[in-house]
């Protein structure tokens, strides 16, 4: 047997009921979340207790709170500061529930910290030890919030969907390999933005967003007007097949990369600079006489370029379709791409994930703090909407 199963043993033996070991781990739990609650207030007034400070915040007393934990109802003392400014995260004020700490785990777990760091963070924070299993078992809940999140009735209308997909190395089969996760944002009737779901598949391909569409037909999205996507073959084929009567503009930035991709260095400037013309022209027609004379200039030596743009032209170019208040916001895909830098920005410290699971509740995690602030619609909304219901007033019923 080994050393710790035999401690183990032996501690579990002093408890000769349940109901003794429940009430033993009920107290030492009380005992962690009011020392959490001590350092909590340390560092809102910037200063260890019984420390001299210049600021007019102090310590004043304790109050007293009901709080149901996982190990029944406890009564704790929370320390006070004169000024009545202290929220504790741990046990928010007007709060009975004792998730503030979960929320704090979950919260340095979305920031791409593993289980071992937040274990020494709260340590660090709160002078209490909080295991590495612990962590483990709270962040798995995450798994039930996404099934629950991804299955949720979506509305019926969107008047926008953002559509790309972030590429994330997997362990597979003892491999590591490169998987893709499909997002899709939608811009609602009220003008605020919702990320409709997140789907995990292998390289990025028209016949994966084909599923992704299916599942937001089939949780209640009936009409898309106008949809936003990169370039890639056949997506805008797959649209239709779902969503008919949907107008597809294909990013502008990711055709220019794709199209700058293969041009040598002292080209580039003079290059960008004429398919510059094309997009920032008036209208379509001006924008296909400047296609013509890019084409002019740069056929011979970059032909598949002048290719690229042709063969997608209509998708490329049907932002002219729209006023220029809507074609600010449908002929790039900068809104989604901005997502997924802040979700790079959380899971950098992650080279790869161990399982498809791991990489889907970071991702997830990483979603709900970047988008904390989609609250409120975007600029000029009131305008849009009335440009949307003029264009399309037969298809949006507010």
């Amino acid at each position: 047997m080994k050393k710790e199963d035999l401690f183990n043993d032996e501690f579990l033996k002093q408890f000769k009921t349940g109901e003794e070991l429940n009430s033993f781990l009920k107290a030492l739990q009380k005992r962690g979340i009011e020392k959490m609650l001590e350092g909590e207030l340390d560092g809102h007034l910037g200063y260890d207790k019984h420390q001299k400070s210049d600021t007019s915040n102090a310590r004043n007393g304790y109050g007293e709170k009901k709080v149901k934990t996982s190990f029944g109802e406890s009564q704790i003392k929370v320390p006070r500061d004169r000024e009545a400014s202290f929220n504790p995260m741990i046990v928010p004020k007007r709060g009975n529930m004792v998730d503030g700490l979960e929320n704090v785990i979950v919260s340095l777990y979305a920031k791409g910290m593993s289980n071992s760091d937040i274990e020494e963070q709260i340590r660090e924070v709160y002078n209490f030890d909080v295991s590495t299993s612990t962590i483990s078992r709270i962040t798995e809940k995450v798994s039930n919030d996404i099934v629950a999140w991804q299955n949720r009735p979506l509305e019926s209308l969107y008047m926008i969907v953002w559509m790309d997909g972030i590429v994330f190395k997997v362990r597979e089969n003892s491999k590591v390999i490169n998987k893709t996760v499909y997002m899709a944002v939608g811009l609602r009737q009220d003008g605020i933005k919702e990320v409709l779901g997140l789907w995990l598949g292998k390289n990025e391909s028209a016949a994966f967003w084909m599923h992704v569409l299916t599942d937001i037909k089939a949780r209640g999205v009936e009409d898309i007007l106008i949809t936003a996507t990169d370039n890639l073959n056949g997506f805008t084929e797959t649209i239709k097949n779902v969503f008919p009567q949907s107008t597809t503009q294909v990013c502008v930035v990711h055709q220019i990369r794709n199209a700058s991709r293969y041009v040598v260095w002292k080209d580039k400037k003079d290059f960008t600079a004429d398919m510059k013309h094309i997009y920032n022209a008036p209208n379509k027609q001006a924008a296909k006489a400047a296609l013509e004379d890019f084409a002019t200039r740069w056929e011979s030596k970059y032909a598949y370029a002048v290719k690229s743009w042709r063969e997608h032209w209509e998708e490329l170019t049907a932002f002219f379709d729209f006023p220029v208040e809507i074609r600010k916001i449908i002929y790039t895909t900068n809104l989604i791409e901005n997502l997924n830098g802040k979700i790079r920005k959380y899971t950098k410290n992650k080279l790869s994930f161990p399982t498809d699971e791991a990489v889907m509740k970071s991702v997830y995690l990483a979603l709900r703090e970047a988008t904390k602030k989609w609250t409120q619609p975007i600029r000029n909304w009131g305008v849009i909407l009335n440009l949307f219901l003029t264009l399309f007033e037969d298809r949006v019923k507010l």
